[in-house]
């Protein structure tokens, strides 16, 4: 019998199950996907928000301000990639100043440091492109942007190497209570028993929450963001964070640079009733297109590689929750934005409650940190070369749009909670997320995964599940 399963392998699940693993127990992720980050957590705007945005007196502000002190911390700890450049919302005209002010005072409230009001000069100084008649912005000098991918990744290796399990591909349909533990019973009929349960599982923790209560108290509605990726040439094109503060229109699309040197656009914001849809539409992305020119001019939209969405786990009541719901049950509901921001805080504030409802002992044994992967294209020559002499696999680019080499790409098979999917060397490794979106390097990809993991071409998939490239071989 396990102490804790925690249900989801996203960011917020991985960083409790790193922070709850400063205690002795047993204790196991599961999730019904294929690899870890394959829910909200790879799809958003990768942003590390100041706090200025989040109601007073809400979890969110609380978590969002904590979680933003901890972030530099933790990208050091665990080396996952976090840059500090800062954010600014944009105020176009003197009319909405007011909104530009109620909202720095909000920012106060919250506790937020490292903020300013600045104007028109400065602002221009700072994002030439930014439209010229623009009066005053919001600048968050404590915000960032942060590899969400990496991120997640980086707390389920550290949690996995201080003794975490990972039980991927695991559907709970149904949690039975006994008298003093629980039981988890898994799509495949699989029973799973444990003392306690955390529920993380994202877009479905209210379906998880009613498996064990009957009153329907939390309603998840999926809120669709959909975005567009430009290629690394547009880097540079902004230098910040870039908002508009939201007026009568909406609150506009942002534009931000990514940690590896890519330009993301939008999201736009669209309940839907299906929370797995990840579909992009012509609509929306038209809108994305159509609306970022009232953030900053000439956007090179001609340079997008790719498009995406996300679904946002928005909980009607507009609030976190993170409670324990009853004896050995705990909640984490509602996890949208800022939730990224607030993972490192979750995850140490849930662990903390968890353990000491259970009464845990420290784990003196447990050791900080993860050992990452090496990136070679951020190398000096003679670091590479010097790599290339440990092994020559380092020295053999698969991907010729990321310069990722046969070494790295093996490091992320077998890293703790390794990758098995193609999806899943990207998001390590960055591997087919270049310009040309696979076009070249995907069949080395299937080859070196069918030969690591020991399985046919035909059977590695995109992301688990049915997402086949081969069906059938005709020679």
């Amino acid at each position: 019998m396990k102490d804790v399963i925690i249900i989801g392998a996203g960011v917020t699940g991985t960083s409790l199950a790193y922070n709850l693993s400063k205690y002795k127990g047993d204790f196991l992720v599961v999730d019904k996907n294929s690899d870890v980050c394959e829910g909200t957590s790879k799809a958003n705007s990768a942003i590390c928000h100041g706090g200025y945005d989040a109601e007073p007196g809400t979890l969110k502000a609380k978590m969002n301000v904590l979680g933003n002190h901890m972030m530099r911390e933790m990208a050091d700890e665990l080396h996952f990639p976090y840059k500090e450049i800062g954010t600014l919302v944009l105020c176009h005209d003197e009319k909405d100043f007011p909104n530009l002010q109620k909202l720095y005072d909000q920012g106060i409230e919250n506790g937020v440091s490292g903020m300013e009001i600045i104007y028109h000069d400065e602002i221009l100084k700072m994002e030439p492109k930014v439209e010229k008649n623009i009066y005053a912005a919001l600048y968050s000098k404590n915000a960032g942007i942060v590899d969400p991918f990496l991120m997640n990744i980086a707390y389920a290796e550290g949690s996995n190497l201080n003794g975490v399990e990972y039980k991927l591909d695991t559907e709970i349909k149904d949690i039975i209570i006994e008298d003093d533990h629980y039981k988890l019973i898994t799509a495949d009929g699989e029973e799973l028993e444990t003392k306690a349960v955390v529920n993380a599982a994202g877009l479905f923790s209210d379906q998880i929450h009613d498996l064990v209560f009957n009153d329907h108290k939390f309603n998840i509605k999926a809120r669709r963001g959909e975005y567009m990726l430009l290629d690394k040439a547009t880097n540079g094109f902004v230098n910040h964070v870039l908002f508009n503060l939201p007026t009568e229109k909406g609150k506009g699309i942002l534009v931000s640079p990514t940690c590896d040197g890519n330009t993301i656009i939008g999201p736009t914001a669209d309940f839907v009733d299906d929370k797995s849809d990840l579909v992009t539409t012509r609509k929306a992305l038209e809108e994305v297109v159509e609306k970022v020119e009232d953030t900053v001019e000439n956007v090179p939209v001609r340079q997008v590689i790719t498009s995406f969405s996300g679904n946002r786990a928005h909980e009607v009541g507009g609030d976190f929750v993170l409670e324990e719901s009853r004896k050995g049950f705990f909640d984490c509901i509602g996890i949208e934005s800022p939730g990224l921001t607030s993972a490192p805080a979750i995850g140490k504030y849930m662990a903390d409650m968890v353990a000491e409802s259970m009464q845990l002992e420290e784990n003196t044994e447990f050791k900080p940190g993860r050992n990452p992967i090496p990136k070679t294209c951020e190398m000096t020559a003679e670091e590479h070369n010097e790599l290339i002499k440990k092994n020559p696999k380092y020295g053999k680019i698969i991907c010729r749009c990321e310069r990722v080499t046969e070494g790295e790409i093996l490091d992320a098979i077998h890293a703790p909670v390794g990758a098995r999917t193609v999806d899943g060397i990207k998001r390590r490794v960055r591997a087919t997320a270049g310009r040309c979106q696979g076009g070249f390097c995907l069949p080395s990809i299937i080859e070196i995964l069918s030969r690591e993991l020991g399985i046919d071409e035909k059977d590695v998939t995109k992301k688990g599940k049915d997402s086949f490239y081969i069906e059938k071989r005709v020679k």
